[in-house]
């Protein structure tokens, strides 16, 4: 994988690491200021809901993580390229069912990623 592969795919890990502490472990503190369409009563009704979705994030952040540690040139670009899908169509999902917003923020730097891989 080459260098710039390796800083998008560890820019799109800290993402998603942001995110996994956000959705764990500051739901109902930093979460309102950041998730701002969600009305501030439903937060404590969703902290579970949340850390559930934070704990996928973190399985995406480390094996993109993961990817950056293996050795082999075509495994390791295998393993960020799988990643990378699952975390642009977990983008696409999102911005089509949550926020337009979701797309930008994770959609477009696995796209990056992505055609990173190919260059």
């Amino acid at each position: 994988m080459n260098l710039v592969s390796q800083i998008i795919v560890g820019v799109v890990a800290f993402i998603h690491l942001y995110i996994l502490w956000l959705e764990m472990f500051a739901w109902t503190s930093r979460a309102r200021k950041v998730f701002k369409t969600i009305p501030a009563d439903q937060f404590e009704k969703t902290k579970v809901m949340a850390a559930n979705q934070g704990l996928y994030n973190g399985f995406l952040a480390f094996g993109l993580l993961w990817s950056l540690f293996i050795s082999d040139g075509i495994w390791s670009c295998n393993v960020a390229l799988f990643f990378l899908i699952c975390v642009f169509v977990a983008g696409l999902y999102g911005a089509f069912t949550v926020s337009k917003r979701i797309f930008f923020v994770q959609s477009i730097p696995a796209i990056l990623g992505i055609l990173s891989l190919f260059i």
